[in-house]
Protein backbone atom coordinates (compact mmCIF):
# COMPACT_ATOMS: atom_id res chain seq x y z
CA UNK A 1 0.00 0.00 0.00
CA UNK A 2 2.80 2.43 0.90
CA UNK A 3 4.47 1.65 -2.41
CA UNK A 4 1.26 2.57 -4.24
CA UNK A 5 1.01 5.82 -2.31
CA UNK A 6 4.61 6.68 -3.05
CA UNK A 7 4.02 5.86 -6.71
CA UNK A 8 1.31 8.53 -6.75
CA UNK A 9 3.82 11.20 -5.82
CA UNK A 10 3.16 14.35 -3.75
CA UNK A 11 -0.36 14.75 -5.16
CA UNK A 12 -1.29 11.37 -3.72
CA UNK A 13 -0.30 12.48 -0.22
CA UNK A 14 -2.38 15.64 -0.63
CA UNK A 15 -5.36 13.52 -1.69
CA UNK A 16 -4.94 11.31 1.36
CA UNK A 17 -4.70 14.33 3.68
CA UNK A 18 -7.90 15.76 2.20
CA UNK A 19 -9.61 12.38 2.50
CA UNK A 20 -8.74 12.20 6.21
CA UNK A 21 -10.20 15.67 6.73
CA UNK A 22 -13.36 14.59 4.89
CA UNK A 23 -13.68 11.54 7.11
CA UNK A 24 -13.16 13.56 10.29
CA UNK A 25 -15.69 16.21 9.27
CA UNK A 26 -18.27 13.64 8.21
CA UNK A 27 -18.01 11.63 11.42
CA UNK A 28 -18.17 14.75 13.62
CA UNK A 29 -21.23 16.09 11.76
CA UNK A 30 -22.90 12.67 11.65
CA UNK A 31 -22.76 12.18 15.41
CA UNK A 32 -23.65 15.80 16.09
CA UNK A 33 -26.75 15.66 13.88
CA UNK A 34 -27.69 12.22 15.20
CA UNK A 35 -27.64 13.62 18.71
CA UNK A 36 -29.54 16.75 17.67
CA UNK A 37 -32.49 14.86 16.17
CA UNK A 38 -34.94 13.83 18.87
CA UNK A 39 -38.46 12.43 18.97
CA UNK A 40 -40.38 15.67 18.76
CA UNK A 41 -43.82 14.31 19.68
CA UNK A 42 -42.59 12.61 22.86
CA UNK A 43 -40.55 15.65 23.82
CA UNK A 44 -43.41 18.10 23.34
CA UNK A 45 -45.80 15.81 25.21
CA UNK A 46 -43.48 15.83 28.23
CA UNK A 47 -43.12 19.62 28.10
CA UNK A 48 -46.83 20.39 27.73
CA UNK A 49 -47.82 17.87 30.39
CA UNK A 50 -45.52 19.49 32.92
CA UNK A 51 -46.73 22.97 32.05
CA UNK A 52 -50.39 21.97 32.37
CA UNK A 53 -49.59 20.45 35.76
CA UNK A 54 -47.88 23.66 36.85
CA UNK A 55 -44.39 22.17 36.76
CA UNK A 56 -42.79 24.97 34.74
CA UNK A 57 -39.38 24.45 36.31
CA UNK A 58 -39.45 20.77 35.40
CA UNK A 59 -40.32 21.68 31.79
CA UNK A 60 -37.33 24.05 31.62
CA UNK A 61 -35.11 21.36 33.15
CA UNK A 62 -36.19 18.87 30.47
CA UNK A 63 -35.22 21.42 27.81
CA UNK A 64 -31.82 21.95 29.42
CA UNK A 65 -31.16 18.22 29.56
CA UNK A 66 -32.32 17.51 26.00
CA UNK A 67 -29.80 18.05 23.20
CA UNK A 68 -30.63 19.61 19.88
CA UNK A 69 -32.09 22.82 18.46
CA UNK A 70 -35.72 21.79 19.02
CA UNK A 71 -35.16 21.73 22.78
CA UNK A 72 -33.41 25.11 22.57
CA UNK A 73 -36.40 26.58 20.72
CA UNK A 74 -38.83 25.30 23.35
CA UNK A 75 -36.57 26.59 26.11
CA UNK A 76 -36.60 30.03 24.47
CA UNK A 77 -40.38 29.90 24.14
CA UNK A 78 -40.78 29.06 27.83
CA UNK A 79 -38.56 31.98 28.84
CA UNK A 80 -40.71 34.34 26.74
CA UNK A 81 -44.11 32.81 27.47
CA UNK A 82 -45.29 35.92 29.33
CA UNK A 83 -44.35 38.24 26.47
CA UNK A 84 -46.81 39.36 23.83
CA UNK A 85 -47.61 36.85 21.07
CA UNK A 86 -45.58 38.82 18.52
CA UNK A 87 -42.57 39.03 20.84
CA UNK A 88 -42.85 35.31 21.58
CA UNK A 89 -42.92 34.46 17.88
CA UNK A 90 -39.95 36.75 17.19
CA UNK A 91 -37.91 35.23 20.03
CA UNK A 92 -38.60 31.69 18.83
CA UNK A 93 -37.78 32.55 15.22
CA UNK A 94 -34.53 34.24 16.24
CA UNK A 95 -33.63 31.14 18.24
CA UNK A 96 -34.21 28.99 15.15
CA UNK A 97 -32.11 31.29 12.98
CA UNK A 98 -29.23 31.05 15.42
CA UNK A 99 -29.37 27.25 15.41
CA UNK A 100 -29.20 26.72 11.63
CA UNK A 101 -25.53 27.77 11.24
CA UNK A 102 -24.60 25.34 14.03
CA UNK A 103 -26.25 22.51 12.13
CA UNK A 104 -24.52 23.48 8.88
CA UNK A 105 -21.07 23.96 10.44
CA UNK A 106 -18.22 22.51 8.33
CA UNK A 107 -20.56 21.44 5.52
CA UNK A 108 -19.04 24.04 3.19
CA UNK A 109 -15.62 22.53 3.88
CA UNK A 110 -16.96 19.08 3.11
CA UNK A 111 -18.47 20.03 -0.26
CA UNK A 112 -15.35 22.02 -1.16
CA UNK A 113 -13.13 19.00 -0.56
CA UNK A 114 -15.58 16.77 -2.44
CA UNK A 115 -15.15 19.02 -5.46
CA UNK A 116 -11.39 19.40 -5.10
CA UNK A 117 -10.51 15.73 -4.72
CA UNK A 118 -11.38 14.67 -8.31
CA UNK A 119 -9.47 17.70 -9.60
CA UNK A 120 -6.45 16.67 -7.56
CA UNK A 121 -6.73 13.26 -9.22
CA UNK A 122 -6.78 14.98 -12.60
CA UNK A 123 -3.74 17.02 -11.61
CA UNK A 124 -1.93 13.81 -10.72
CA UNK A 125 -2.89 12.38 -14.10
CA UNK A 126 -1.46 15.40 -15.91
CA UNK A 127 1.74 15.27 -13.88
CA UNK A 128 2.07 11.56 -14.59
CA UNK A 129 1.66 12.14 -18.33
CA UNK A 130 4.25 14.91 -18.21
CA UNK A 131 6.57 12.51 -16.43
CA UNK A 132 6.07 9.96 -19.23
CA UNK A 133 6.68 12.65 -21.86
CA UNK A 134 9.87 13.71 -20.11
CA UNK A 135 11.08 10.09 -20.00
CA UNK A 136 10.32 9.64 -23.69
CA UNK A 137 12.16 12.82 -24.54
CA UNK A 138 15.18 11.92 -22.44
CA UNK A 139 15.35 8.36 -23.78
CA UNK A 140 14.68 9.03 -27.44
CA UNK A 141 14.86 6.89 -29.41
CA UNK A 142 15.59 4.09 -26.91
CA UNK A 143 13.06 4.77 -24.15
CA UNK A 144 12.21 1.61 -22.21
CA UNK A 145 9.02 0.58 -20.47
CA UNK A 146 10.71 1.01 -17.09
CA UNK A 147 11.27 4.65 -17.86
CA UNK A 148 7.56 5.12 -18.49
CA UNK A 149 6.02 3.01 -15.73
CA UNK A 150 6.63 5.55 -12.95
CA UNK A 151 4.66 8.26 -14.72
CA UNK A 152 1.93 5.80 -15.66
CA UNK A 153 1.54 4.70 -12.05
CA UNK A 154 1.30 8.33 -10.95
CA UNK A 155 -1.39 9.04 -13.52
CA UNK A 156 -3.52 5.99 -12.75
CA UNK A 157 -3.22 5.90 -8.96
CA UNK A 158 -3.95 9.58 -8.43
CA UNK A 159 -6.94 9.43 -10.75
CA UNK A 160 -8.36 6.44 -8.91
CA UNK A 161 -7.65 8.01 -5.52
CA UNK A 162 -9.23 11.33 -6.48
CA UNK A 163 -12.41 9.71 -7.72
CA UNK A 164 -12.46 7.08 -4.97
CA UNK A 165 -12.42 9.74 -2.25
CA UNK A 166 -14.32 12.53 -4.01
CA UNK A 167 -17.41 10.46 -4.80
CA UNK A 168 -17.99 9.28 -1.18
CA UNK A 169 -17.30 12.81 0.07
CA UNK A 170 -19.95 14.20 -2.28
CA UNK A 171 -22.43 11.52 -1.24
CA UNK A 172 -21.65 12.14 2.43
CA UNK A 173 -22.28 15.86 2.01
CA UNK A 174 -25.74 15.30 0.54
CA UNK A 175 -26.53 12.76 3.27
CA UNK A 176 -25.71 15.32 5.94
CA UNK A 177 -27.65 18.05 4.14
CA UNK A 178 -30.65 15.72 4.22
CA UNK A 179 -30.25 15.30 7.97
CA UNK A 180 -30.00 19.07 8.44
CA UNK A 181 -33.19 19.61 6.42
CA UNK A 182 -34.98 16.95 8.48
CA UNK A 183 -33.94 18.64 11.74
CA UNK A 184 -34.96 22.03 10.32
CA UNK A 185 -38.45 20.66 9.66
CA UNK A 186 -38.57 19.34 13.22
CA UNK A 187 -37.59 22.79 14.44
CA UNK A 188 -40.37 24.40 12.41
CA UNK A 189 -42.93 21.92 13.73
CA UNK A 190 -41.73 22.43 17.29
CA UNK A 191 -41.88 26.21 16.99
CA UNK A 192 -45.41 26.17 15.61
CA UNK A 193 -46.74 23.77 18.21
CA UNK A 194 -45.13 25.33 21.28
CA UNK A 195 -46.27 28.81 20.21
CA UNK A 196 -49.82 27.56 19.69
CA UNK A 197 -49.80 25.80 23.05
CA UNK A 198 -48.50 28.83 24.95
CA UNK A 199 -50.85 31.29 23.24
CA UNK A 200 -53.91 29.04 23.61
CA UNK A 201 -53.89 28.06 27.30
CA UNK A 202 -57.39 26.67 27.04
CA UNK A 203 -56.35 24.05 24.49
CA UNK A 204 -56.18 20.45 25.63
CA UNK A 205 -52.88 19.71 23.97
CA UNK A 206 -50.41 20.62 21.30
CA UNK A 207 -51.96 21.14 17.90
CA UNK A 208 -50.57 21.97 14.48
CA UNK A 209 -51.22 25.63 13.91
CA UNK A 210 -49.49 28.39 11.96
CA UNK A 211 -48.11 31.06 14.31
Amino acid sequence: MIEWINSGGPVMWIILACALIVLAVFMERFFHLHRAQIKIDDFLYGITTNIKNGNDLEAVTICDQTPGPAAYIVHTALLHRNDSRDDLIMAVRQAGIREIPRLERHLNLLITLAQILPMLGLLGTVLGLLQILAALTAGTPLAEIGDLSSGLWTALITTAAGLGTGIPAYAGYHFLVGRVESIALDMEQTAEEIIYFLTHPSSNGVQHHEP
